[in-house]
């Protein structure tokens, strides 16, 4: 079976979606989910928001706006897992763990704390002035968002790319210090979408809001018509040949055009479209492009308890696999229950070995089974697939009760049913015999234990 390609995304929720975002992210994310191949999950980044915006309204009306967004831009929530990052309360738990293993030395290289010192010492302030544990430990929470579902690819800008490299390093170093052989995360690596990575501004720069250079991406016709009419141009008059490849106008155009569209325009501009002419062209472009999303994201606003109960759904399937994960890792660094803890006692050894030992673990498509192994370490059994962590361990229980098994022996195997249903199978043995006398130490392993 070929595994499916899990793919990460998410935007930052400090202001409202413009069509740099939806070049650069969201639509590449949208057209990437619809692939049979990919397992998608896309988030509302509101912890990290909090790094950059301390406006509590702002943030929350971003939230609606995004949310809005990704939804009226097509977005099929019954495909993907679609998730606001502060409704998984595994993932700042998840931070915390990875916290405890990130170097210092490695956050203390980070782009976006280092241009912060930088600034600073360059102004004579402390090198630390106004820089908070958020912004410094931001790649921790990233690689936390990152790795919590073991994303194979994560679509980032450029200026992210380090941020992906790091969470690989710290998922490196937790597998290293405590996975015993097992690699409990997946090594990330950003995917980048090279021809709309950047997309311009007003001015030519880099569309930002920082650059107050943006086109909001669903604002009336009337004012995406006024922001284009100040896009910046060179003092070429109508007649007079335009250079397409220095015309951050072009660029534009280009980044929501068919490549035939894009072929007609560049020839009009090299023979001499005027530059209010070619303005108009970009403004019927982009409402042809984007007239519908626009009515669909207004009425998704009209009715903010809808996004509510699409987010609360998502999150609750982002948790069927955050939940299980997270109790592995805990597992893992020592964070156990001392009811479960393995006795030690010489007065509970022979107890101990009498019971089984299930092992539970995740697939690579996501799903999880459980092996239960006799007390010399042979595998008595192997589960079907569960689609997650807590009906694969309700099941495990169920074998644990004490109720009588039904066992039904097929060949040189045998299976166990649970209400009528297939949930484990042994595997093949040489013989007859050694069927049976793995049925009886089954039986054995999970009778009630006796003092």
């Amino acid at each position: 079976m070929t595994t499916r390609t899990r793919i990460l995304t998410g935007i930052t929720t400090t202001g409202t979606p413009h069509l740099g975002n939806y070049a650069g992210a969201i639509r590449p994310a949208i057209l990437a989910s619809r692939d049979s191949n990919a397992d998608s999950f896309y988030f509302l980044a509101d912890y990290h928001a909090l790094i950059k915006c301390d406006d509590p309204l702002r943030i929350q009306r971003s939230r609606l706006e995004i949310a809005a967004t990704w939804l009226a831009g097509g977005l099929d929530v019954d495909r993907v897992t679609f998730y606001r990052q502060s409704d998984i309360p595994e993932i700042p738990e998840l931070t915390w763990l990875l916290t405890c293993v990130a170097a210092k030395g490695l956050l203390n290289r980070a782009h976006a704390y280092k241009a912060s010192v930088d600034k600073n010492v360059e102004t004579g302030e402390d090198p630390d002035a106004g820089i908070t544990m958020g912004l410094y430990s931001y790649p921790v929470l990233m690689a936390a968002d990152i790795l919590m579902f073991n994303a194979h690819k994560v679509p980032v800008g450029r200026d992210q790319i380090q941020h992906v490299e790091m969470a690989r390093d710290i998922g490196q170093r937790f597998n290293h210090l405590f996975g015993q052989g097992k690699e409990f995360f997946t090594m990330p690596e950003a995917l980048i979408e090279e021809s709309v990575a950047t997309l311009p501004g007003l001015d030519g720069r880099k569309m930002s809001k920082s650059y107050d250079n943006t086109i909001p991406l669903f604002s009336s016709a009337k004012e995406m018509k006024d922001a284009i009419s100040r896009i910046v141009t060179d003092s070429r008059a109508p007649g007079e040949a335009k250079d397409p490849d220095n015309s951050h106008l072009f660029t534009l155009f280009q980044a929501f055009a068919t490549p035939a569209q894009a072929d007609e325009f560049r020839s009009e501009l090299l023979q001499g479209l005027g530059w209010g002419e070619a303005k108009n062209r970009l403004f019927q472009l982009l409402d042809n492009e984007l007239g519908e999303s626009r009515e669909r994201y207004i009425k998704l606003l009209e009715r903010p308890a809808d996004l509510e109960d699409i987010l609360r759904a998502g999150a609750k399937k982002a948790r069927s696999v955050a939940t299980p994960f997270l109790h592995e890792l805990r597992e893992a660094v020592g964070l156990r229950s001392f009811v479960n803890q393995a006795q030690t006692t010489t007065t509970t050894k022979k107890k101990a070995a009498k019971a089984p030992r299930f092992v539970s673990f995740r697939e690579d498509d996501g799903s999880f089974r459980f092996r239960l192994l006799a007390a010399d370490g042979e595998q008595l059994l192997l589960s079907r697939n569960f689609p997650d962590g807590k009906t694969a361990g309700a099941v495990s229980k169920q074998l644990q009760a004490g109720k009588d098994l039904d066992l039904r022996s097929e060949d040189l195997s045998f299976s166990v049913w649970v209400e009528g249903e297939c949930v484990a199978d042994s595997p093949a043995f040489a013989d007859s015999a050694a069927r049976d006398a793995a049925i009886e130490a089954l039986r054995v392993a999970l009778s009630p234990s006796q003092d």
